[in-house]
Order: structure tokens, then sequence, then C-alpha cells
């Protein structure tokens, strides 16, 4: 556990916020591409944006290029509202801040100096045909978004199925390939083997976290996954598919989750993708369609015969479920850490570091500063496999190759 002070220091995102600080040091998603109305008639195009609690207000000039100016917020004014063209008001002199797209999100700087570069991550170096781009509305602040993400274990519990669909028919689903070269959906393997030995390693980027699921005759289930700092993870979706997901601030209690999804080996079915997903959020503002207000849909037919939560296949709804049931911020004075909690208290000692080298001058300490090394970083590694227990690691890297050998774009590392 920890005081309510700490707990503050470390969730709240304002201007004037310690934590607010260090996410104004990286480039934040600020809205889809898909967003950005065309432009009209003598007008540019302008898209309401609330980010790290600034109302502000998503421009493309004439030229094409992305900018973020200050609008003025009506009073009570929700977190994910989307004025009309007509009521946004530019605050005259107020701050504006450089947009840059990538791969269908358009990411935003809102700090002082010289923006940092861009990571030469899969989801930023894989053609656009490769990348699939969605977000996603949360009731909760951002902290505990981002801890769910960082938990190998509560796949075995939270995302449990009862019952193991065709891997077939899982094109555009978590937790629906089969795992690693075997027939065993990777389902089974979470349900199976629920306490994974979790090893936890600090890279340039931020974490990366190994969940080792030990199994019968002498196998192990390797499962790769990583939190980029501050607020970023990327995690294995299929053999074919890996996510990267932000989880950014609106404000204290409101977040959205950003995700790139990346393809290796062949081209992102967009329809698909799209289709599935606006079954479960509804536009323009991206809110669940399952959420506390309809109890998310719970069913306990369901949850006797189907899943661990009754609350449907979509595994998103689990997550949302869990987050925004601890409330709008998290009362972290109350909980007991573990041992399978070693990625979170190791990820949160990461943001109290730069939290104090923020605050004595050092900012060029942080993850991911050094523009010239930062641009160098490829990856990272995300992926299942299954292998003879000792040998699990040059298995996991031997998978992951395999994997980048197929791609018809730069996928080295």
């Amino acid at each position: 556990m920890i005081s309510q002070q700490l707990n503050d220091l470390i969730t709240r995102i304002g201007p004037d916020t310690a934590a607010g600080a260090v996410h104004r040091k990286y480039w934040q998603p600020a809205a889809l591409t898909d967003e950005l109305p065309d432009a009209g008639a003598g007008d540019p195009p302008m898209l309401p944006v609330n980010l790290l609690g600034e109302r502000l207000v998503l421009i493309r000039d004439a030229a094409g290029a992305l900018s973020l100016a200050t609008r003025e917020a009506a009073a009570g004014e929700p977190p994910a509202h989307h004025p009309a063209r007509e009521d946004i008001k530019l605050v005259a002199g107020g701050p504006t801040y450089p947009v840059i797209e990538k791969n269908g999100i358009c990411f935003a700087y809102l700090g002082d100096g010289e923006a940092p570069a861009f990571p030469n991550f899969d989801c930023f170096r894989a053609p656009e045909s490769h990348v699939f781009a969605f977000k996603g509305l949360w009731q909760c602040n951002w902290l505990q978004a981002l801890e769910i993400g960082i938990d190998p274990g509560h796949a075995s519990f939270l995302h449990r199925f009862l019952h193991d669909e065709d891997p077939s028919d899982g094109y555009g689903k978590q937790f629906r390939d089969k795992a690693a070269n075997t027939d065993m959906p990777i389902t089974q393997v979470l349900r199976e083997y629920p306490r994974p030995e979790i090893k936890v390693e600090e890279t340039d980027f931020g974490l990366k976290i190994t969940a080792l699921r030990h199994m019968d005759g002498d196998l192990t289930h390797v499962r790769v996954t990583n939190q980029i700092f501050p607020s970023a993870i990327c995690i294995p979706m299929s053999r074919e598919m890996i996510i990267t997901q932000w989880h950014v601030p609106i404000d204290d209690e409101n977040c959205y989750w950003y995700t790139m999804f990346t393809s290796f080996q062949n081209p992102v079915d967009k329809a698909v993708m799209r289709a599935q997903r606006l079954k479960e959020h509804s536009l323009p503002t991206y809110a669940p369609l399952k959420n506390r207000a309809n109890n998310y849909h719970y069913d306990p037919a369901e949850q006797k015969s189907l899943t661990y939560t009754g609350m449907g296949l979509d595994i998103n709804v689990h997550d949302q479920w869990a987050v925004e049931g601890m409330g709008p911020i998290q009362d972290r004075t109350r909980e007991h850490l573990g041992r399978g909690d070693a990625a979170i208290i190791r990820y949160r000692r990461m943001l109290r570091k730069a939290i104090k080298e923020l605050e004595t001058g050092q900012a060029e300490r942080l993850p991911m500063q050094d523009r010239q090394a930062t641009s160098q970083l490829v990856g990272p590694l995300s992926n299942d496999a299954i292998t003879g227990s000792e040998d699990w690691l040059a298995a996991s890297l031997a998978a992951d190759q395999e994997r980048r050998s197929a791609a018809p774009w730069d996928a080295h590392i």
C-alpha cells in the first residue's frame, strides 16, 4: 500500500502536476486520423481534443500540416465532448503544440523544448497497409488502465474462457489464435496454467515482461510483453499481429486507449477490424456500448457456462469493467501487492524516478529522451512461444525471428 499523497503524485496529470510533466516529455496520441473532418469551404478542419487536462482543438491547415491549439471549454464539459464547429472558440495567444501523423494516429507533443524522436518500433515502421488504429474511452484514471496491461497473470482469470473457440475464426480478436506452433488454443493455455512465473527487466524504452507458464511434459509457454514509458504497452495479439496500446489521460478521471494493430506478413483487413470494434463502441466519442450504466451486459448464465466475467467475448470489456470498477482513481492506500505484481512495482519505481529527475533538472535521464539513441530503438520483441523448459529464451527469440523474416517490410531487430 502507499500513502494518499504518493497516490496523488503518480496519478494526477494536469498542467501543474509532477506526473503530468513526465507525460508532456513524450509524444501522446491526440486523435485518430479518421476523426479529423474533411476540409470545408474556406474553413480549416477542426477537431476538439481533450488531452492531459487541457481543452484543445486539432487543426489541419491549407498545406496539410497539423497542430493543436488551445480552446475555451464550456462549463461542465464532459471529457469526451465534441462541440460543433461553430461552437469552438480558440484562446487568443494560447499555446499551440506540434502534431505528427503515424499510421492512423495523430501524436502531439505538449512539453517544453525539443520534442523527442520517435523510436523505430514495429508499429511506426510497418507500412500503412499493415497497421490498423482504433481507440476507446474508459472512465477511470490512466494509471490503473496501464497497470492491468502490465499484469501477465490477470489474463488467466479475467479473460478465462470455459470453452475454446475455433482459432481459424479468431481473426482480429485477442487470445483466439493457436499457441505458438501447437494446436492448443491460447485460451486453453491461459486457463490450464494460471500462475505464471514473471520476470521483469528494465530496457531503454521501459520494461520487458516475461511470463513463463510451466506446462506438462517439461514444456514452458513463454509470453513476452512490454511497457513503453510512460503509458504504453506492446503485447502479442496472435502469431501474426502485435498490439501497441497507449493509455492516454484525458483528465485525472478519464482516459482513452489508442491501439495500433501491426501485422508482420499480411496486410491488415481493416474493414473487418473496424466493423468488429464498432459493434462495441459509439461514435464520435468512441465510448463503449457496454458500460457501468448497463452493468456491462453482465449475464449470469453466460458466466456459468462460457466466460469468467459473464460480459461477452470481447476481452476489452473485461478490462474496462476491472479498471472502472476501481473507481475514478484507484485507492492504492488499501492495496497489497504481491509476487505477481512485479511489473507494476517496477513501473511505479520508474515513474517516481522520472518525476524526481524532472524536478531536479535532469530530464535527459528519462527513458527515450536521447534523440539519436531513441530513433535507433527497434522492436520490441512481443510474442508467444512453447518450448522445452531449459531453452525458453532461445526459443522465444527464434519464434520472433521467424515471424519477422516473413514480413515484406523491414522488421529486423
